[in-house]
């Protein structure tokens, strides 16, 4: 059960932060990934509820400021947040900015604690639309002068490269999750044939419409 206090604090003073980030770090994300980090929290005994809410809450808050740092970036905005001192101890809040920090999956090494590799897990994708969508929104926005065919050759090359078997975040799952092994399954085979992905890819993002 979640602290009440704690929970409406975050809703009322944190979601609002991203309607500023793209659609693919956007609310619908960060409930995706607070309900993804809950379910694993549940596997595991003597774990804080309320710590892995507020990690899952904050892990993409400063996305919009950078997107190539923004794990330090929100990793920062929580270490600064007075407000959480009247739910956490110190050693908490530096546990949870540690976690923040250690999500993303191209980081090297593993997260630092059972909190960080909570989030890291929670935050892989599931949904081969979805990572469609998002990998489409984040190539045109930055590379606005690139032919549909360079965003669609960019965007394969990243998501094998990303989930491929050498893929960076092929094996940063740290629970077992039959969701994401059936999507690595099926985004693997997608991304193996071109033309099937291009018709896939263009399906999803309705870019004929």
């Amino acid at each position: 059960m979640i602290n009440q206090k704690l929970k409406k604090y975050i809703e009322e003073n944190i979601f609002p932060s991203y309607e500023k980030n793209d659609l693919g770090h956007n609310l619908d994300h960060i409930k995706y990934v607070i309900e993804r980090s809950l379910k694993f929290a549940g596997t595991i005994s003597e774990i804080s509820h309320d710590m892995i809410y507020t990690i899952a809450a904050y892990h993409d808050i400063g996305h919009y400021i950078d997107t190539k740092n923004h794990e330090k970036i929100s990793a920062d905005m929580l270490l600064k947040d007075k407000k959480l001192k009247e739910f956490f101890t110190e050693h908490q809040i530096k546990i949870m900015a540690e976690a923040v920090y250690d999500h993303r999956a191209s980081i090297v090494g593993d997260p630092r604690s059972v909190y960080g590799k909570i989030i890291s897990s929670a935050d892989r994708n599931t949904s081969v639309n979805d990572v469609l969508k998002r990998t489409y929104i984040y190539q045109v926005l930055h590379n606005p002068n690139d032919t549909l065919d360079q965003i669609i050759i960019k965007s394969r090359q990243h998501i094998i490269d990303k989930f491929g078997e050498e893929g960076y975040a092929f094996d940063k799952m740290y629970f077992k999750d039959l969701e994401y092994k059936k999507f690595l399954e099926d985004i693997s085979t997608l991304s193996e044939d071109s033309e099937k992905f291009k018709k896939k890819f263009i399906e999803i993002n309705n870019i004929n419409n």
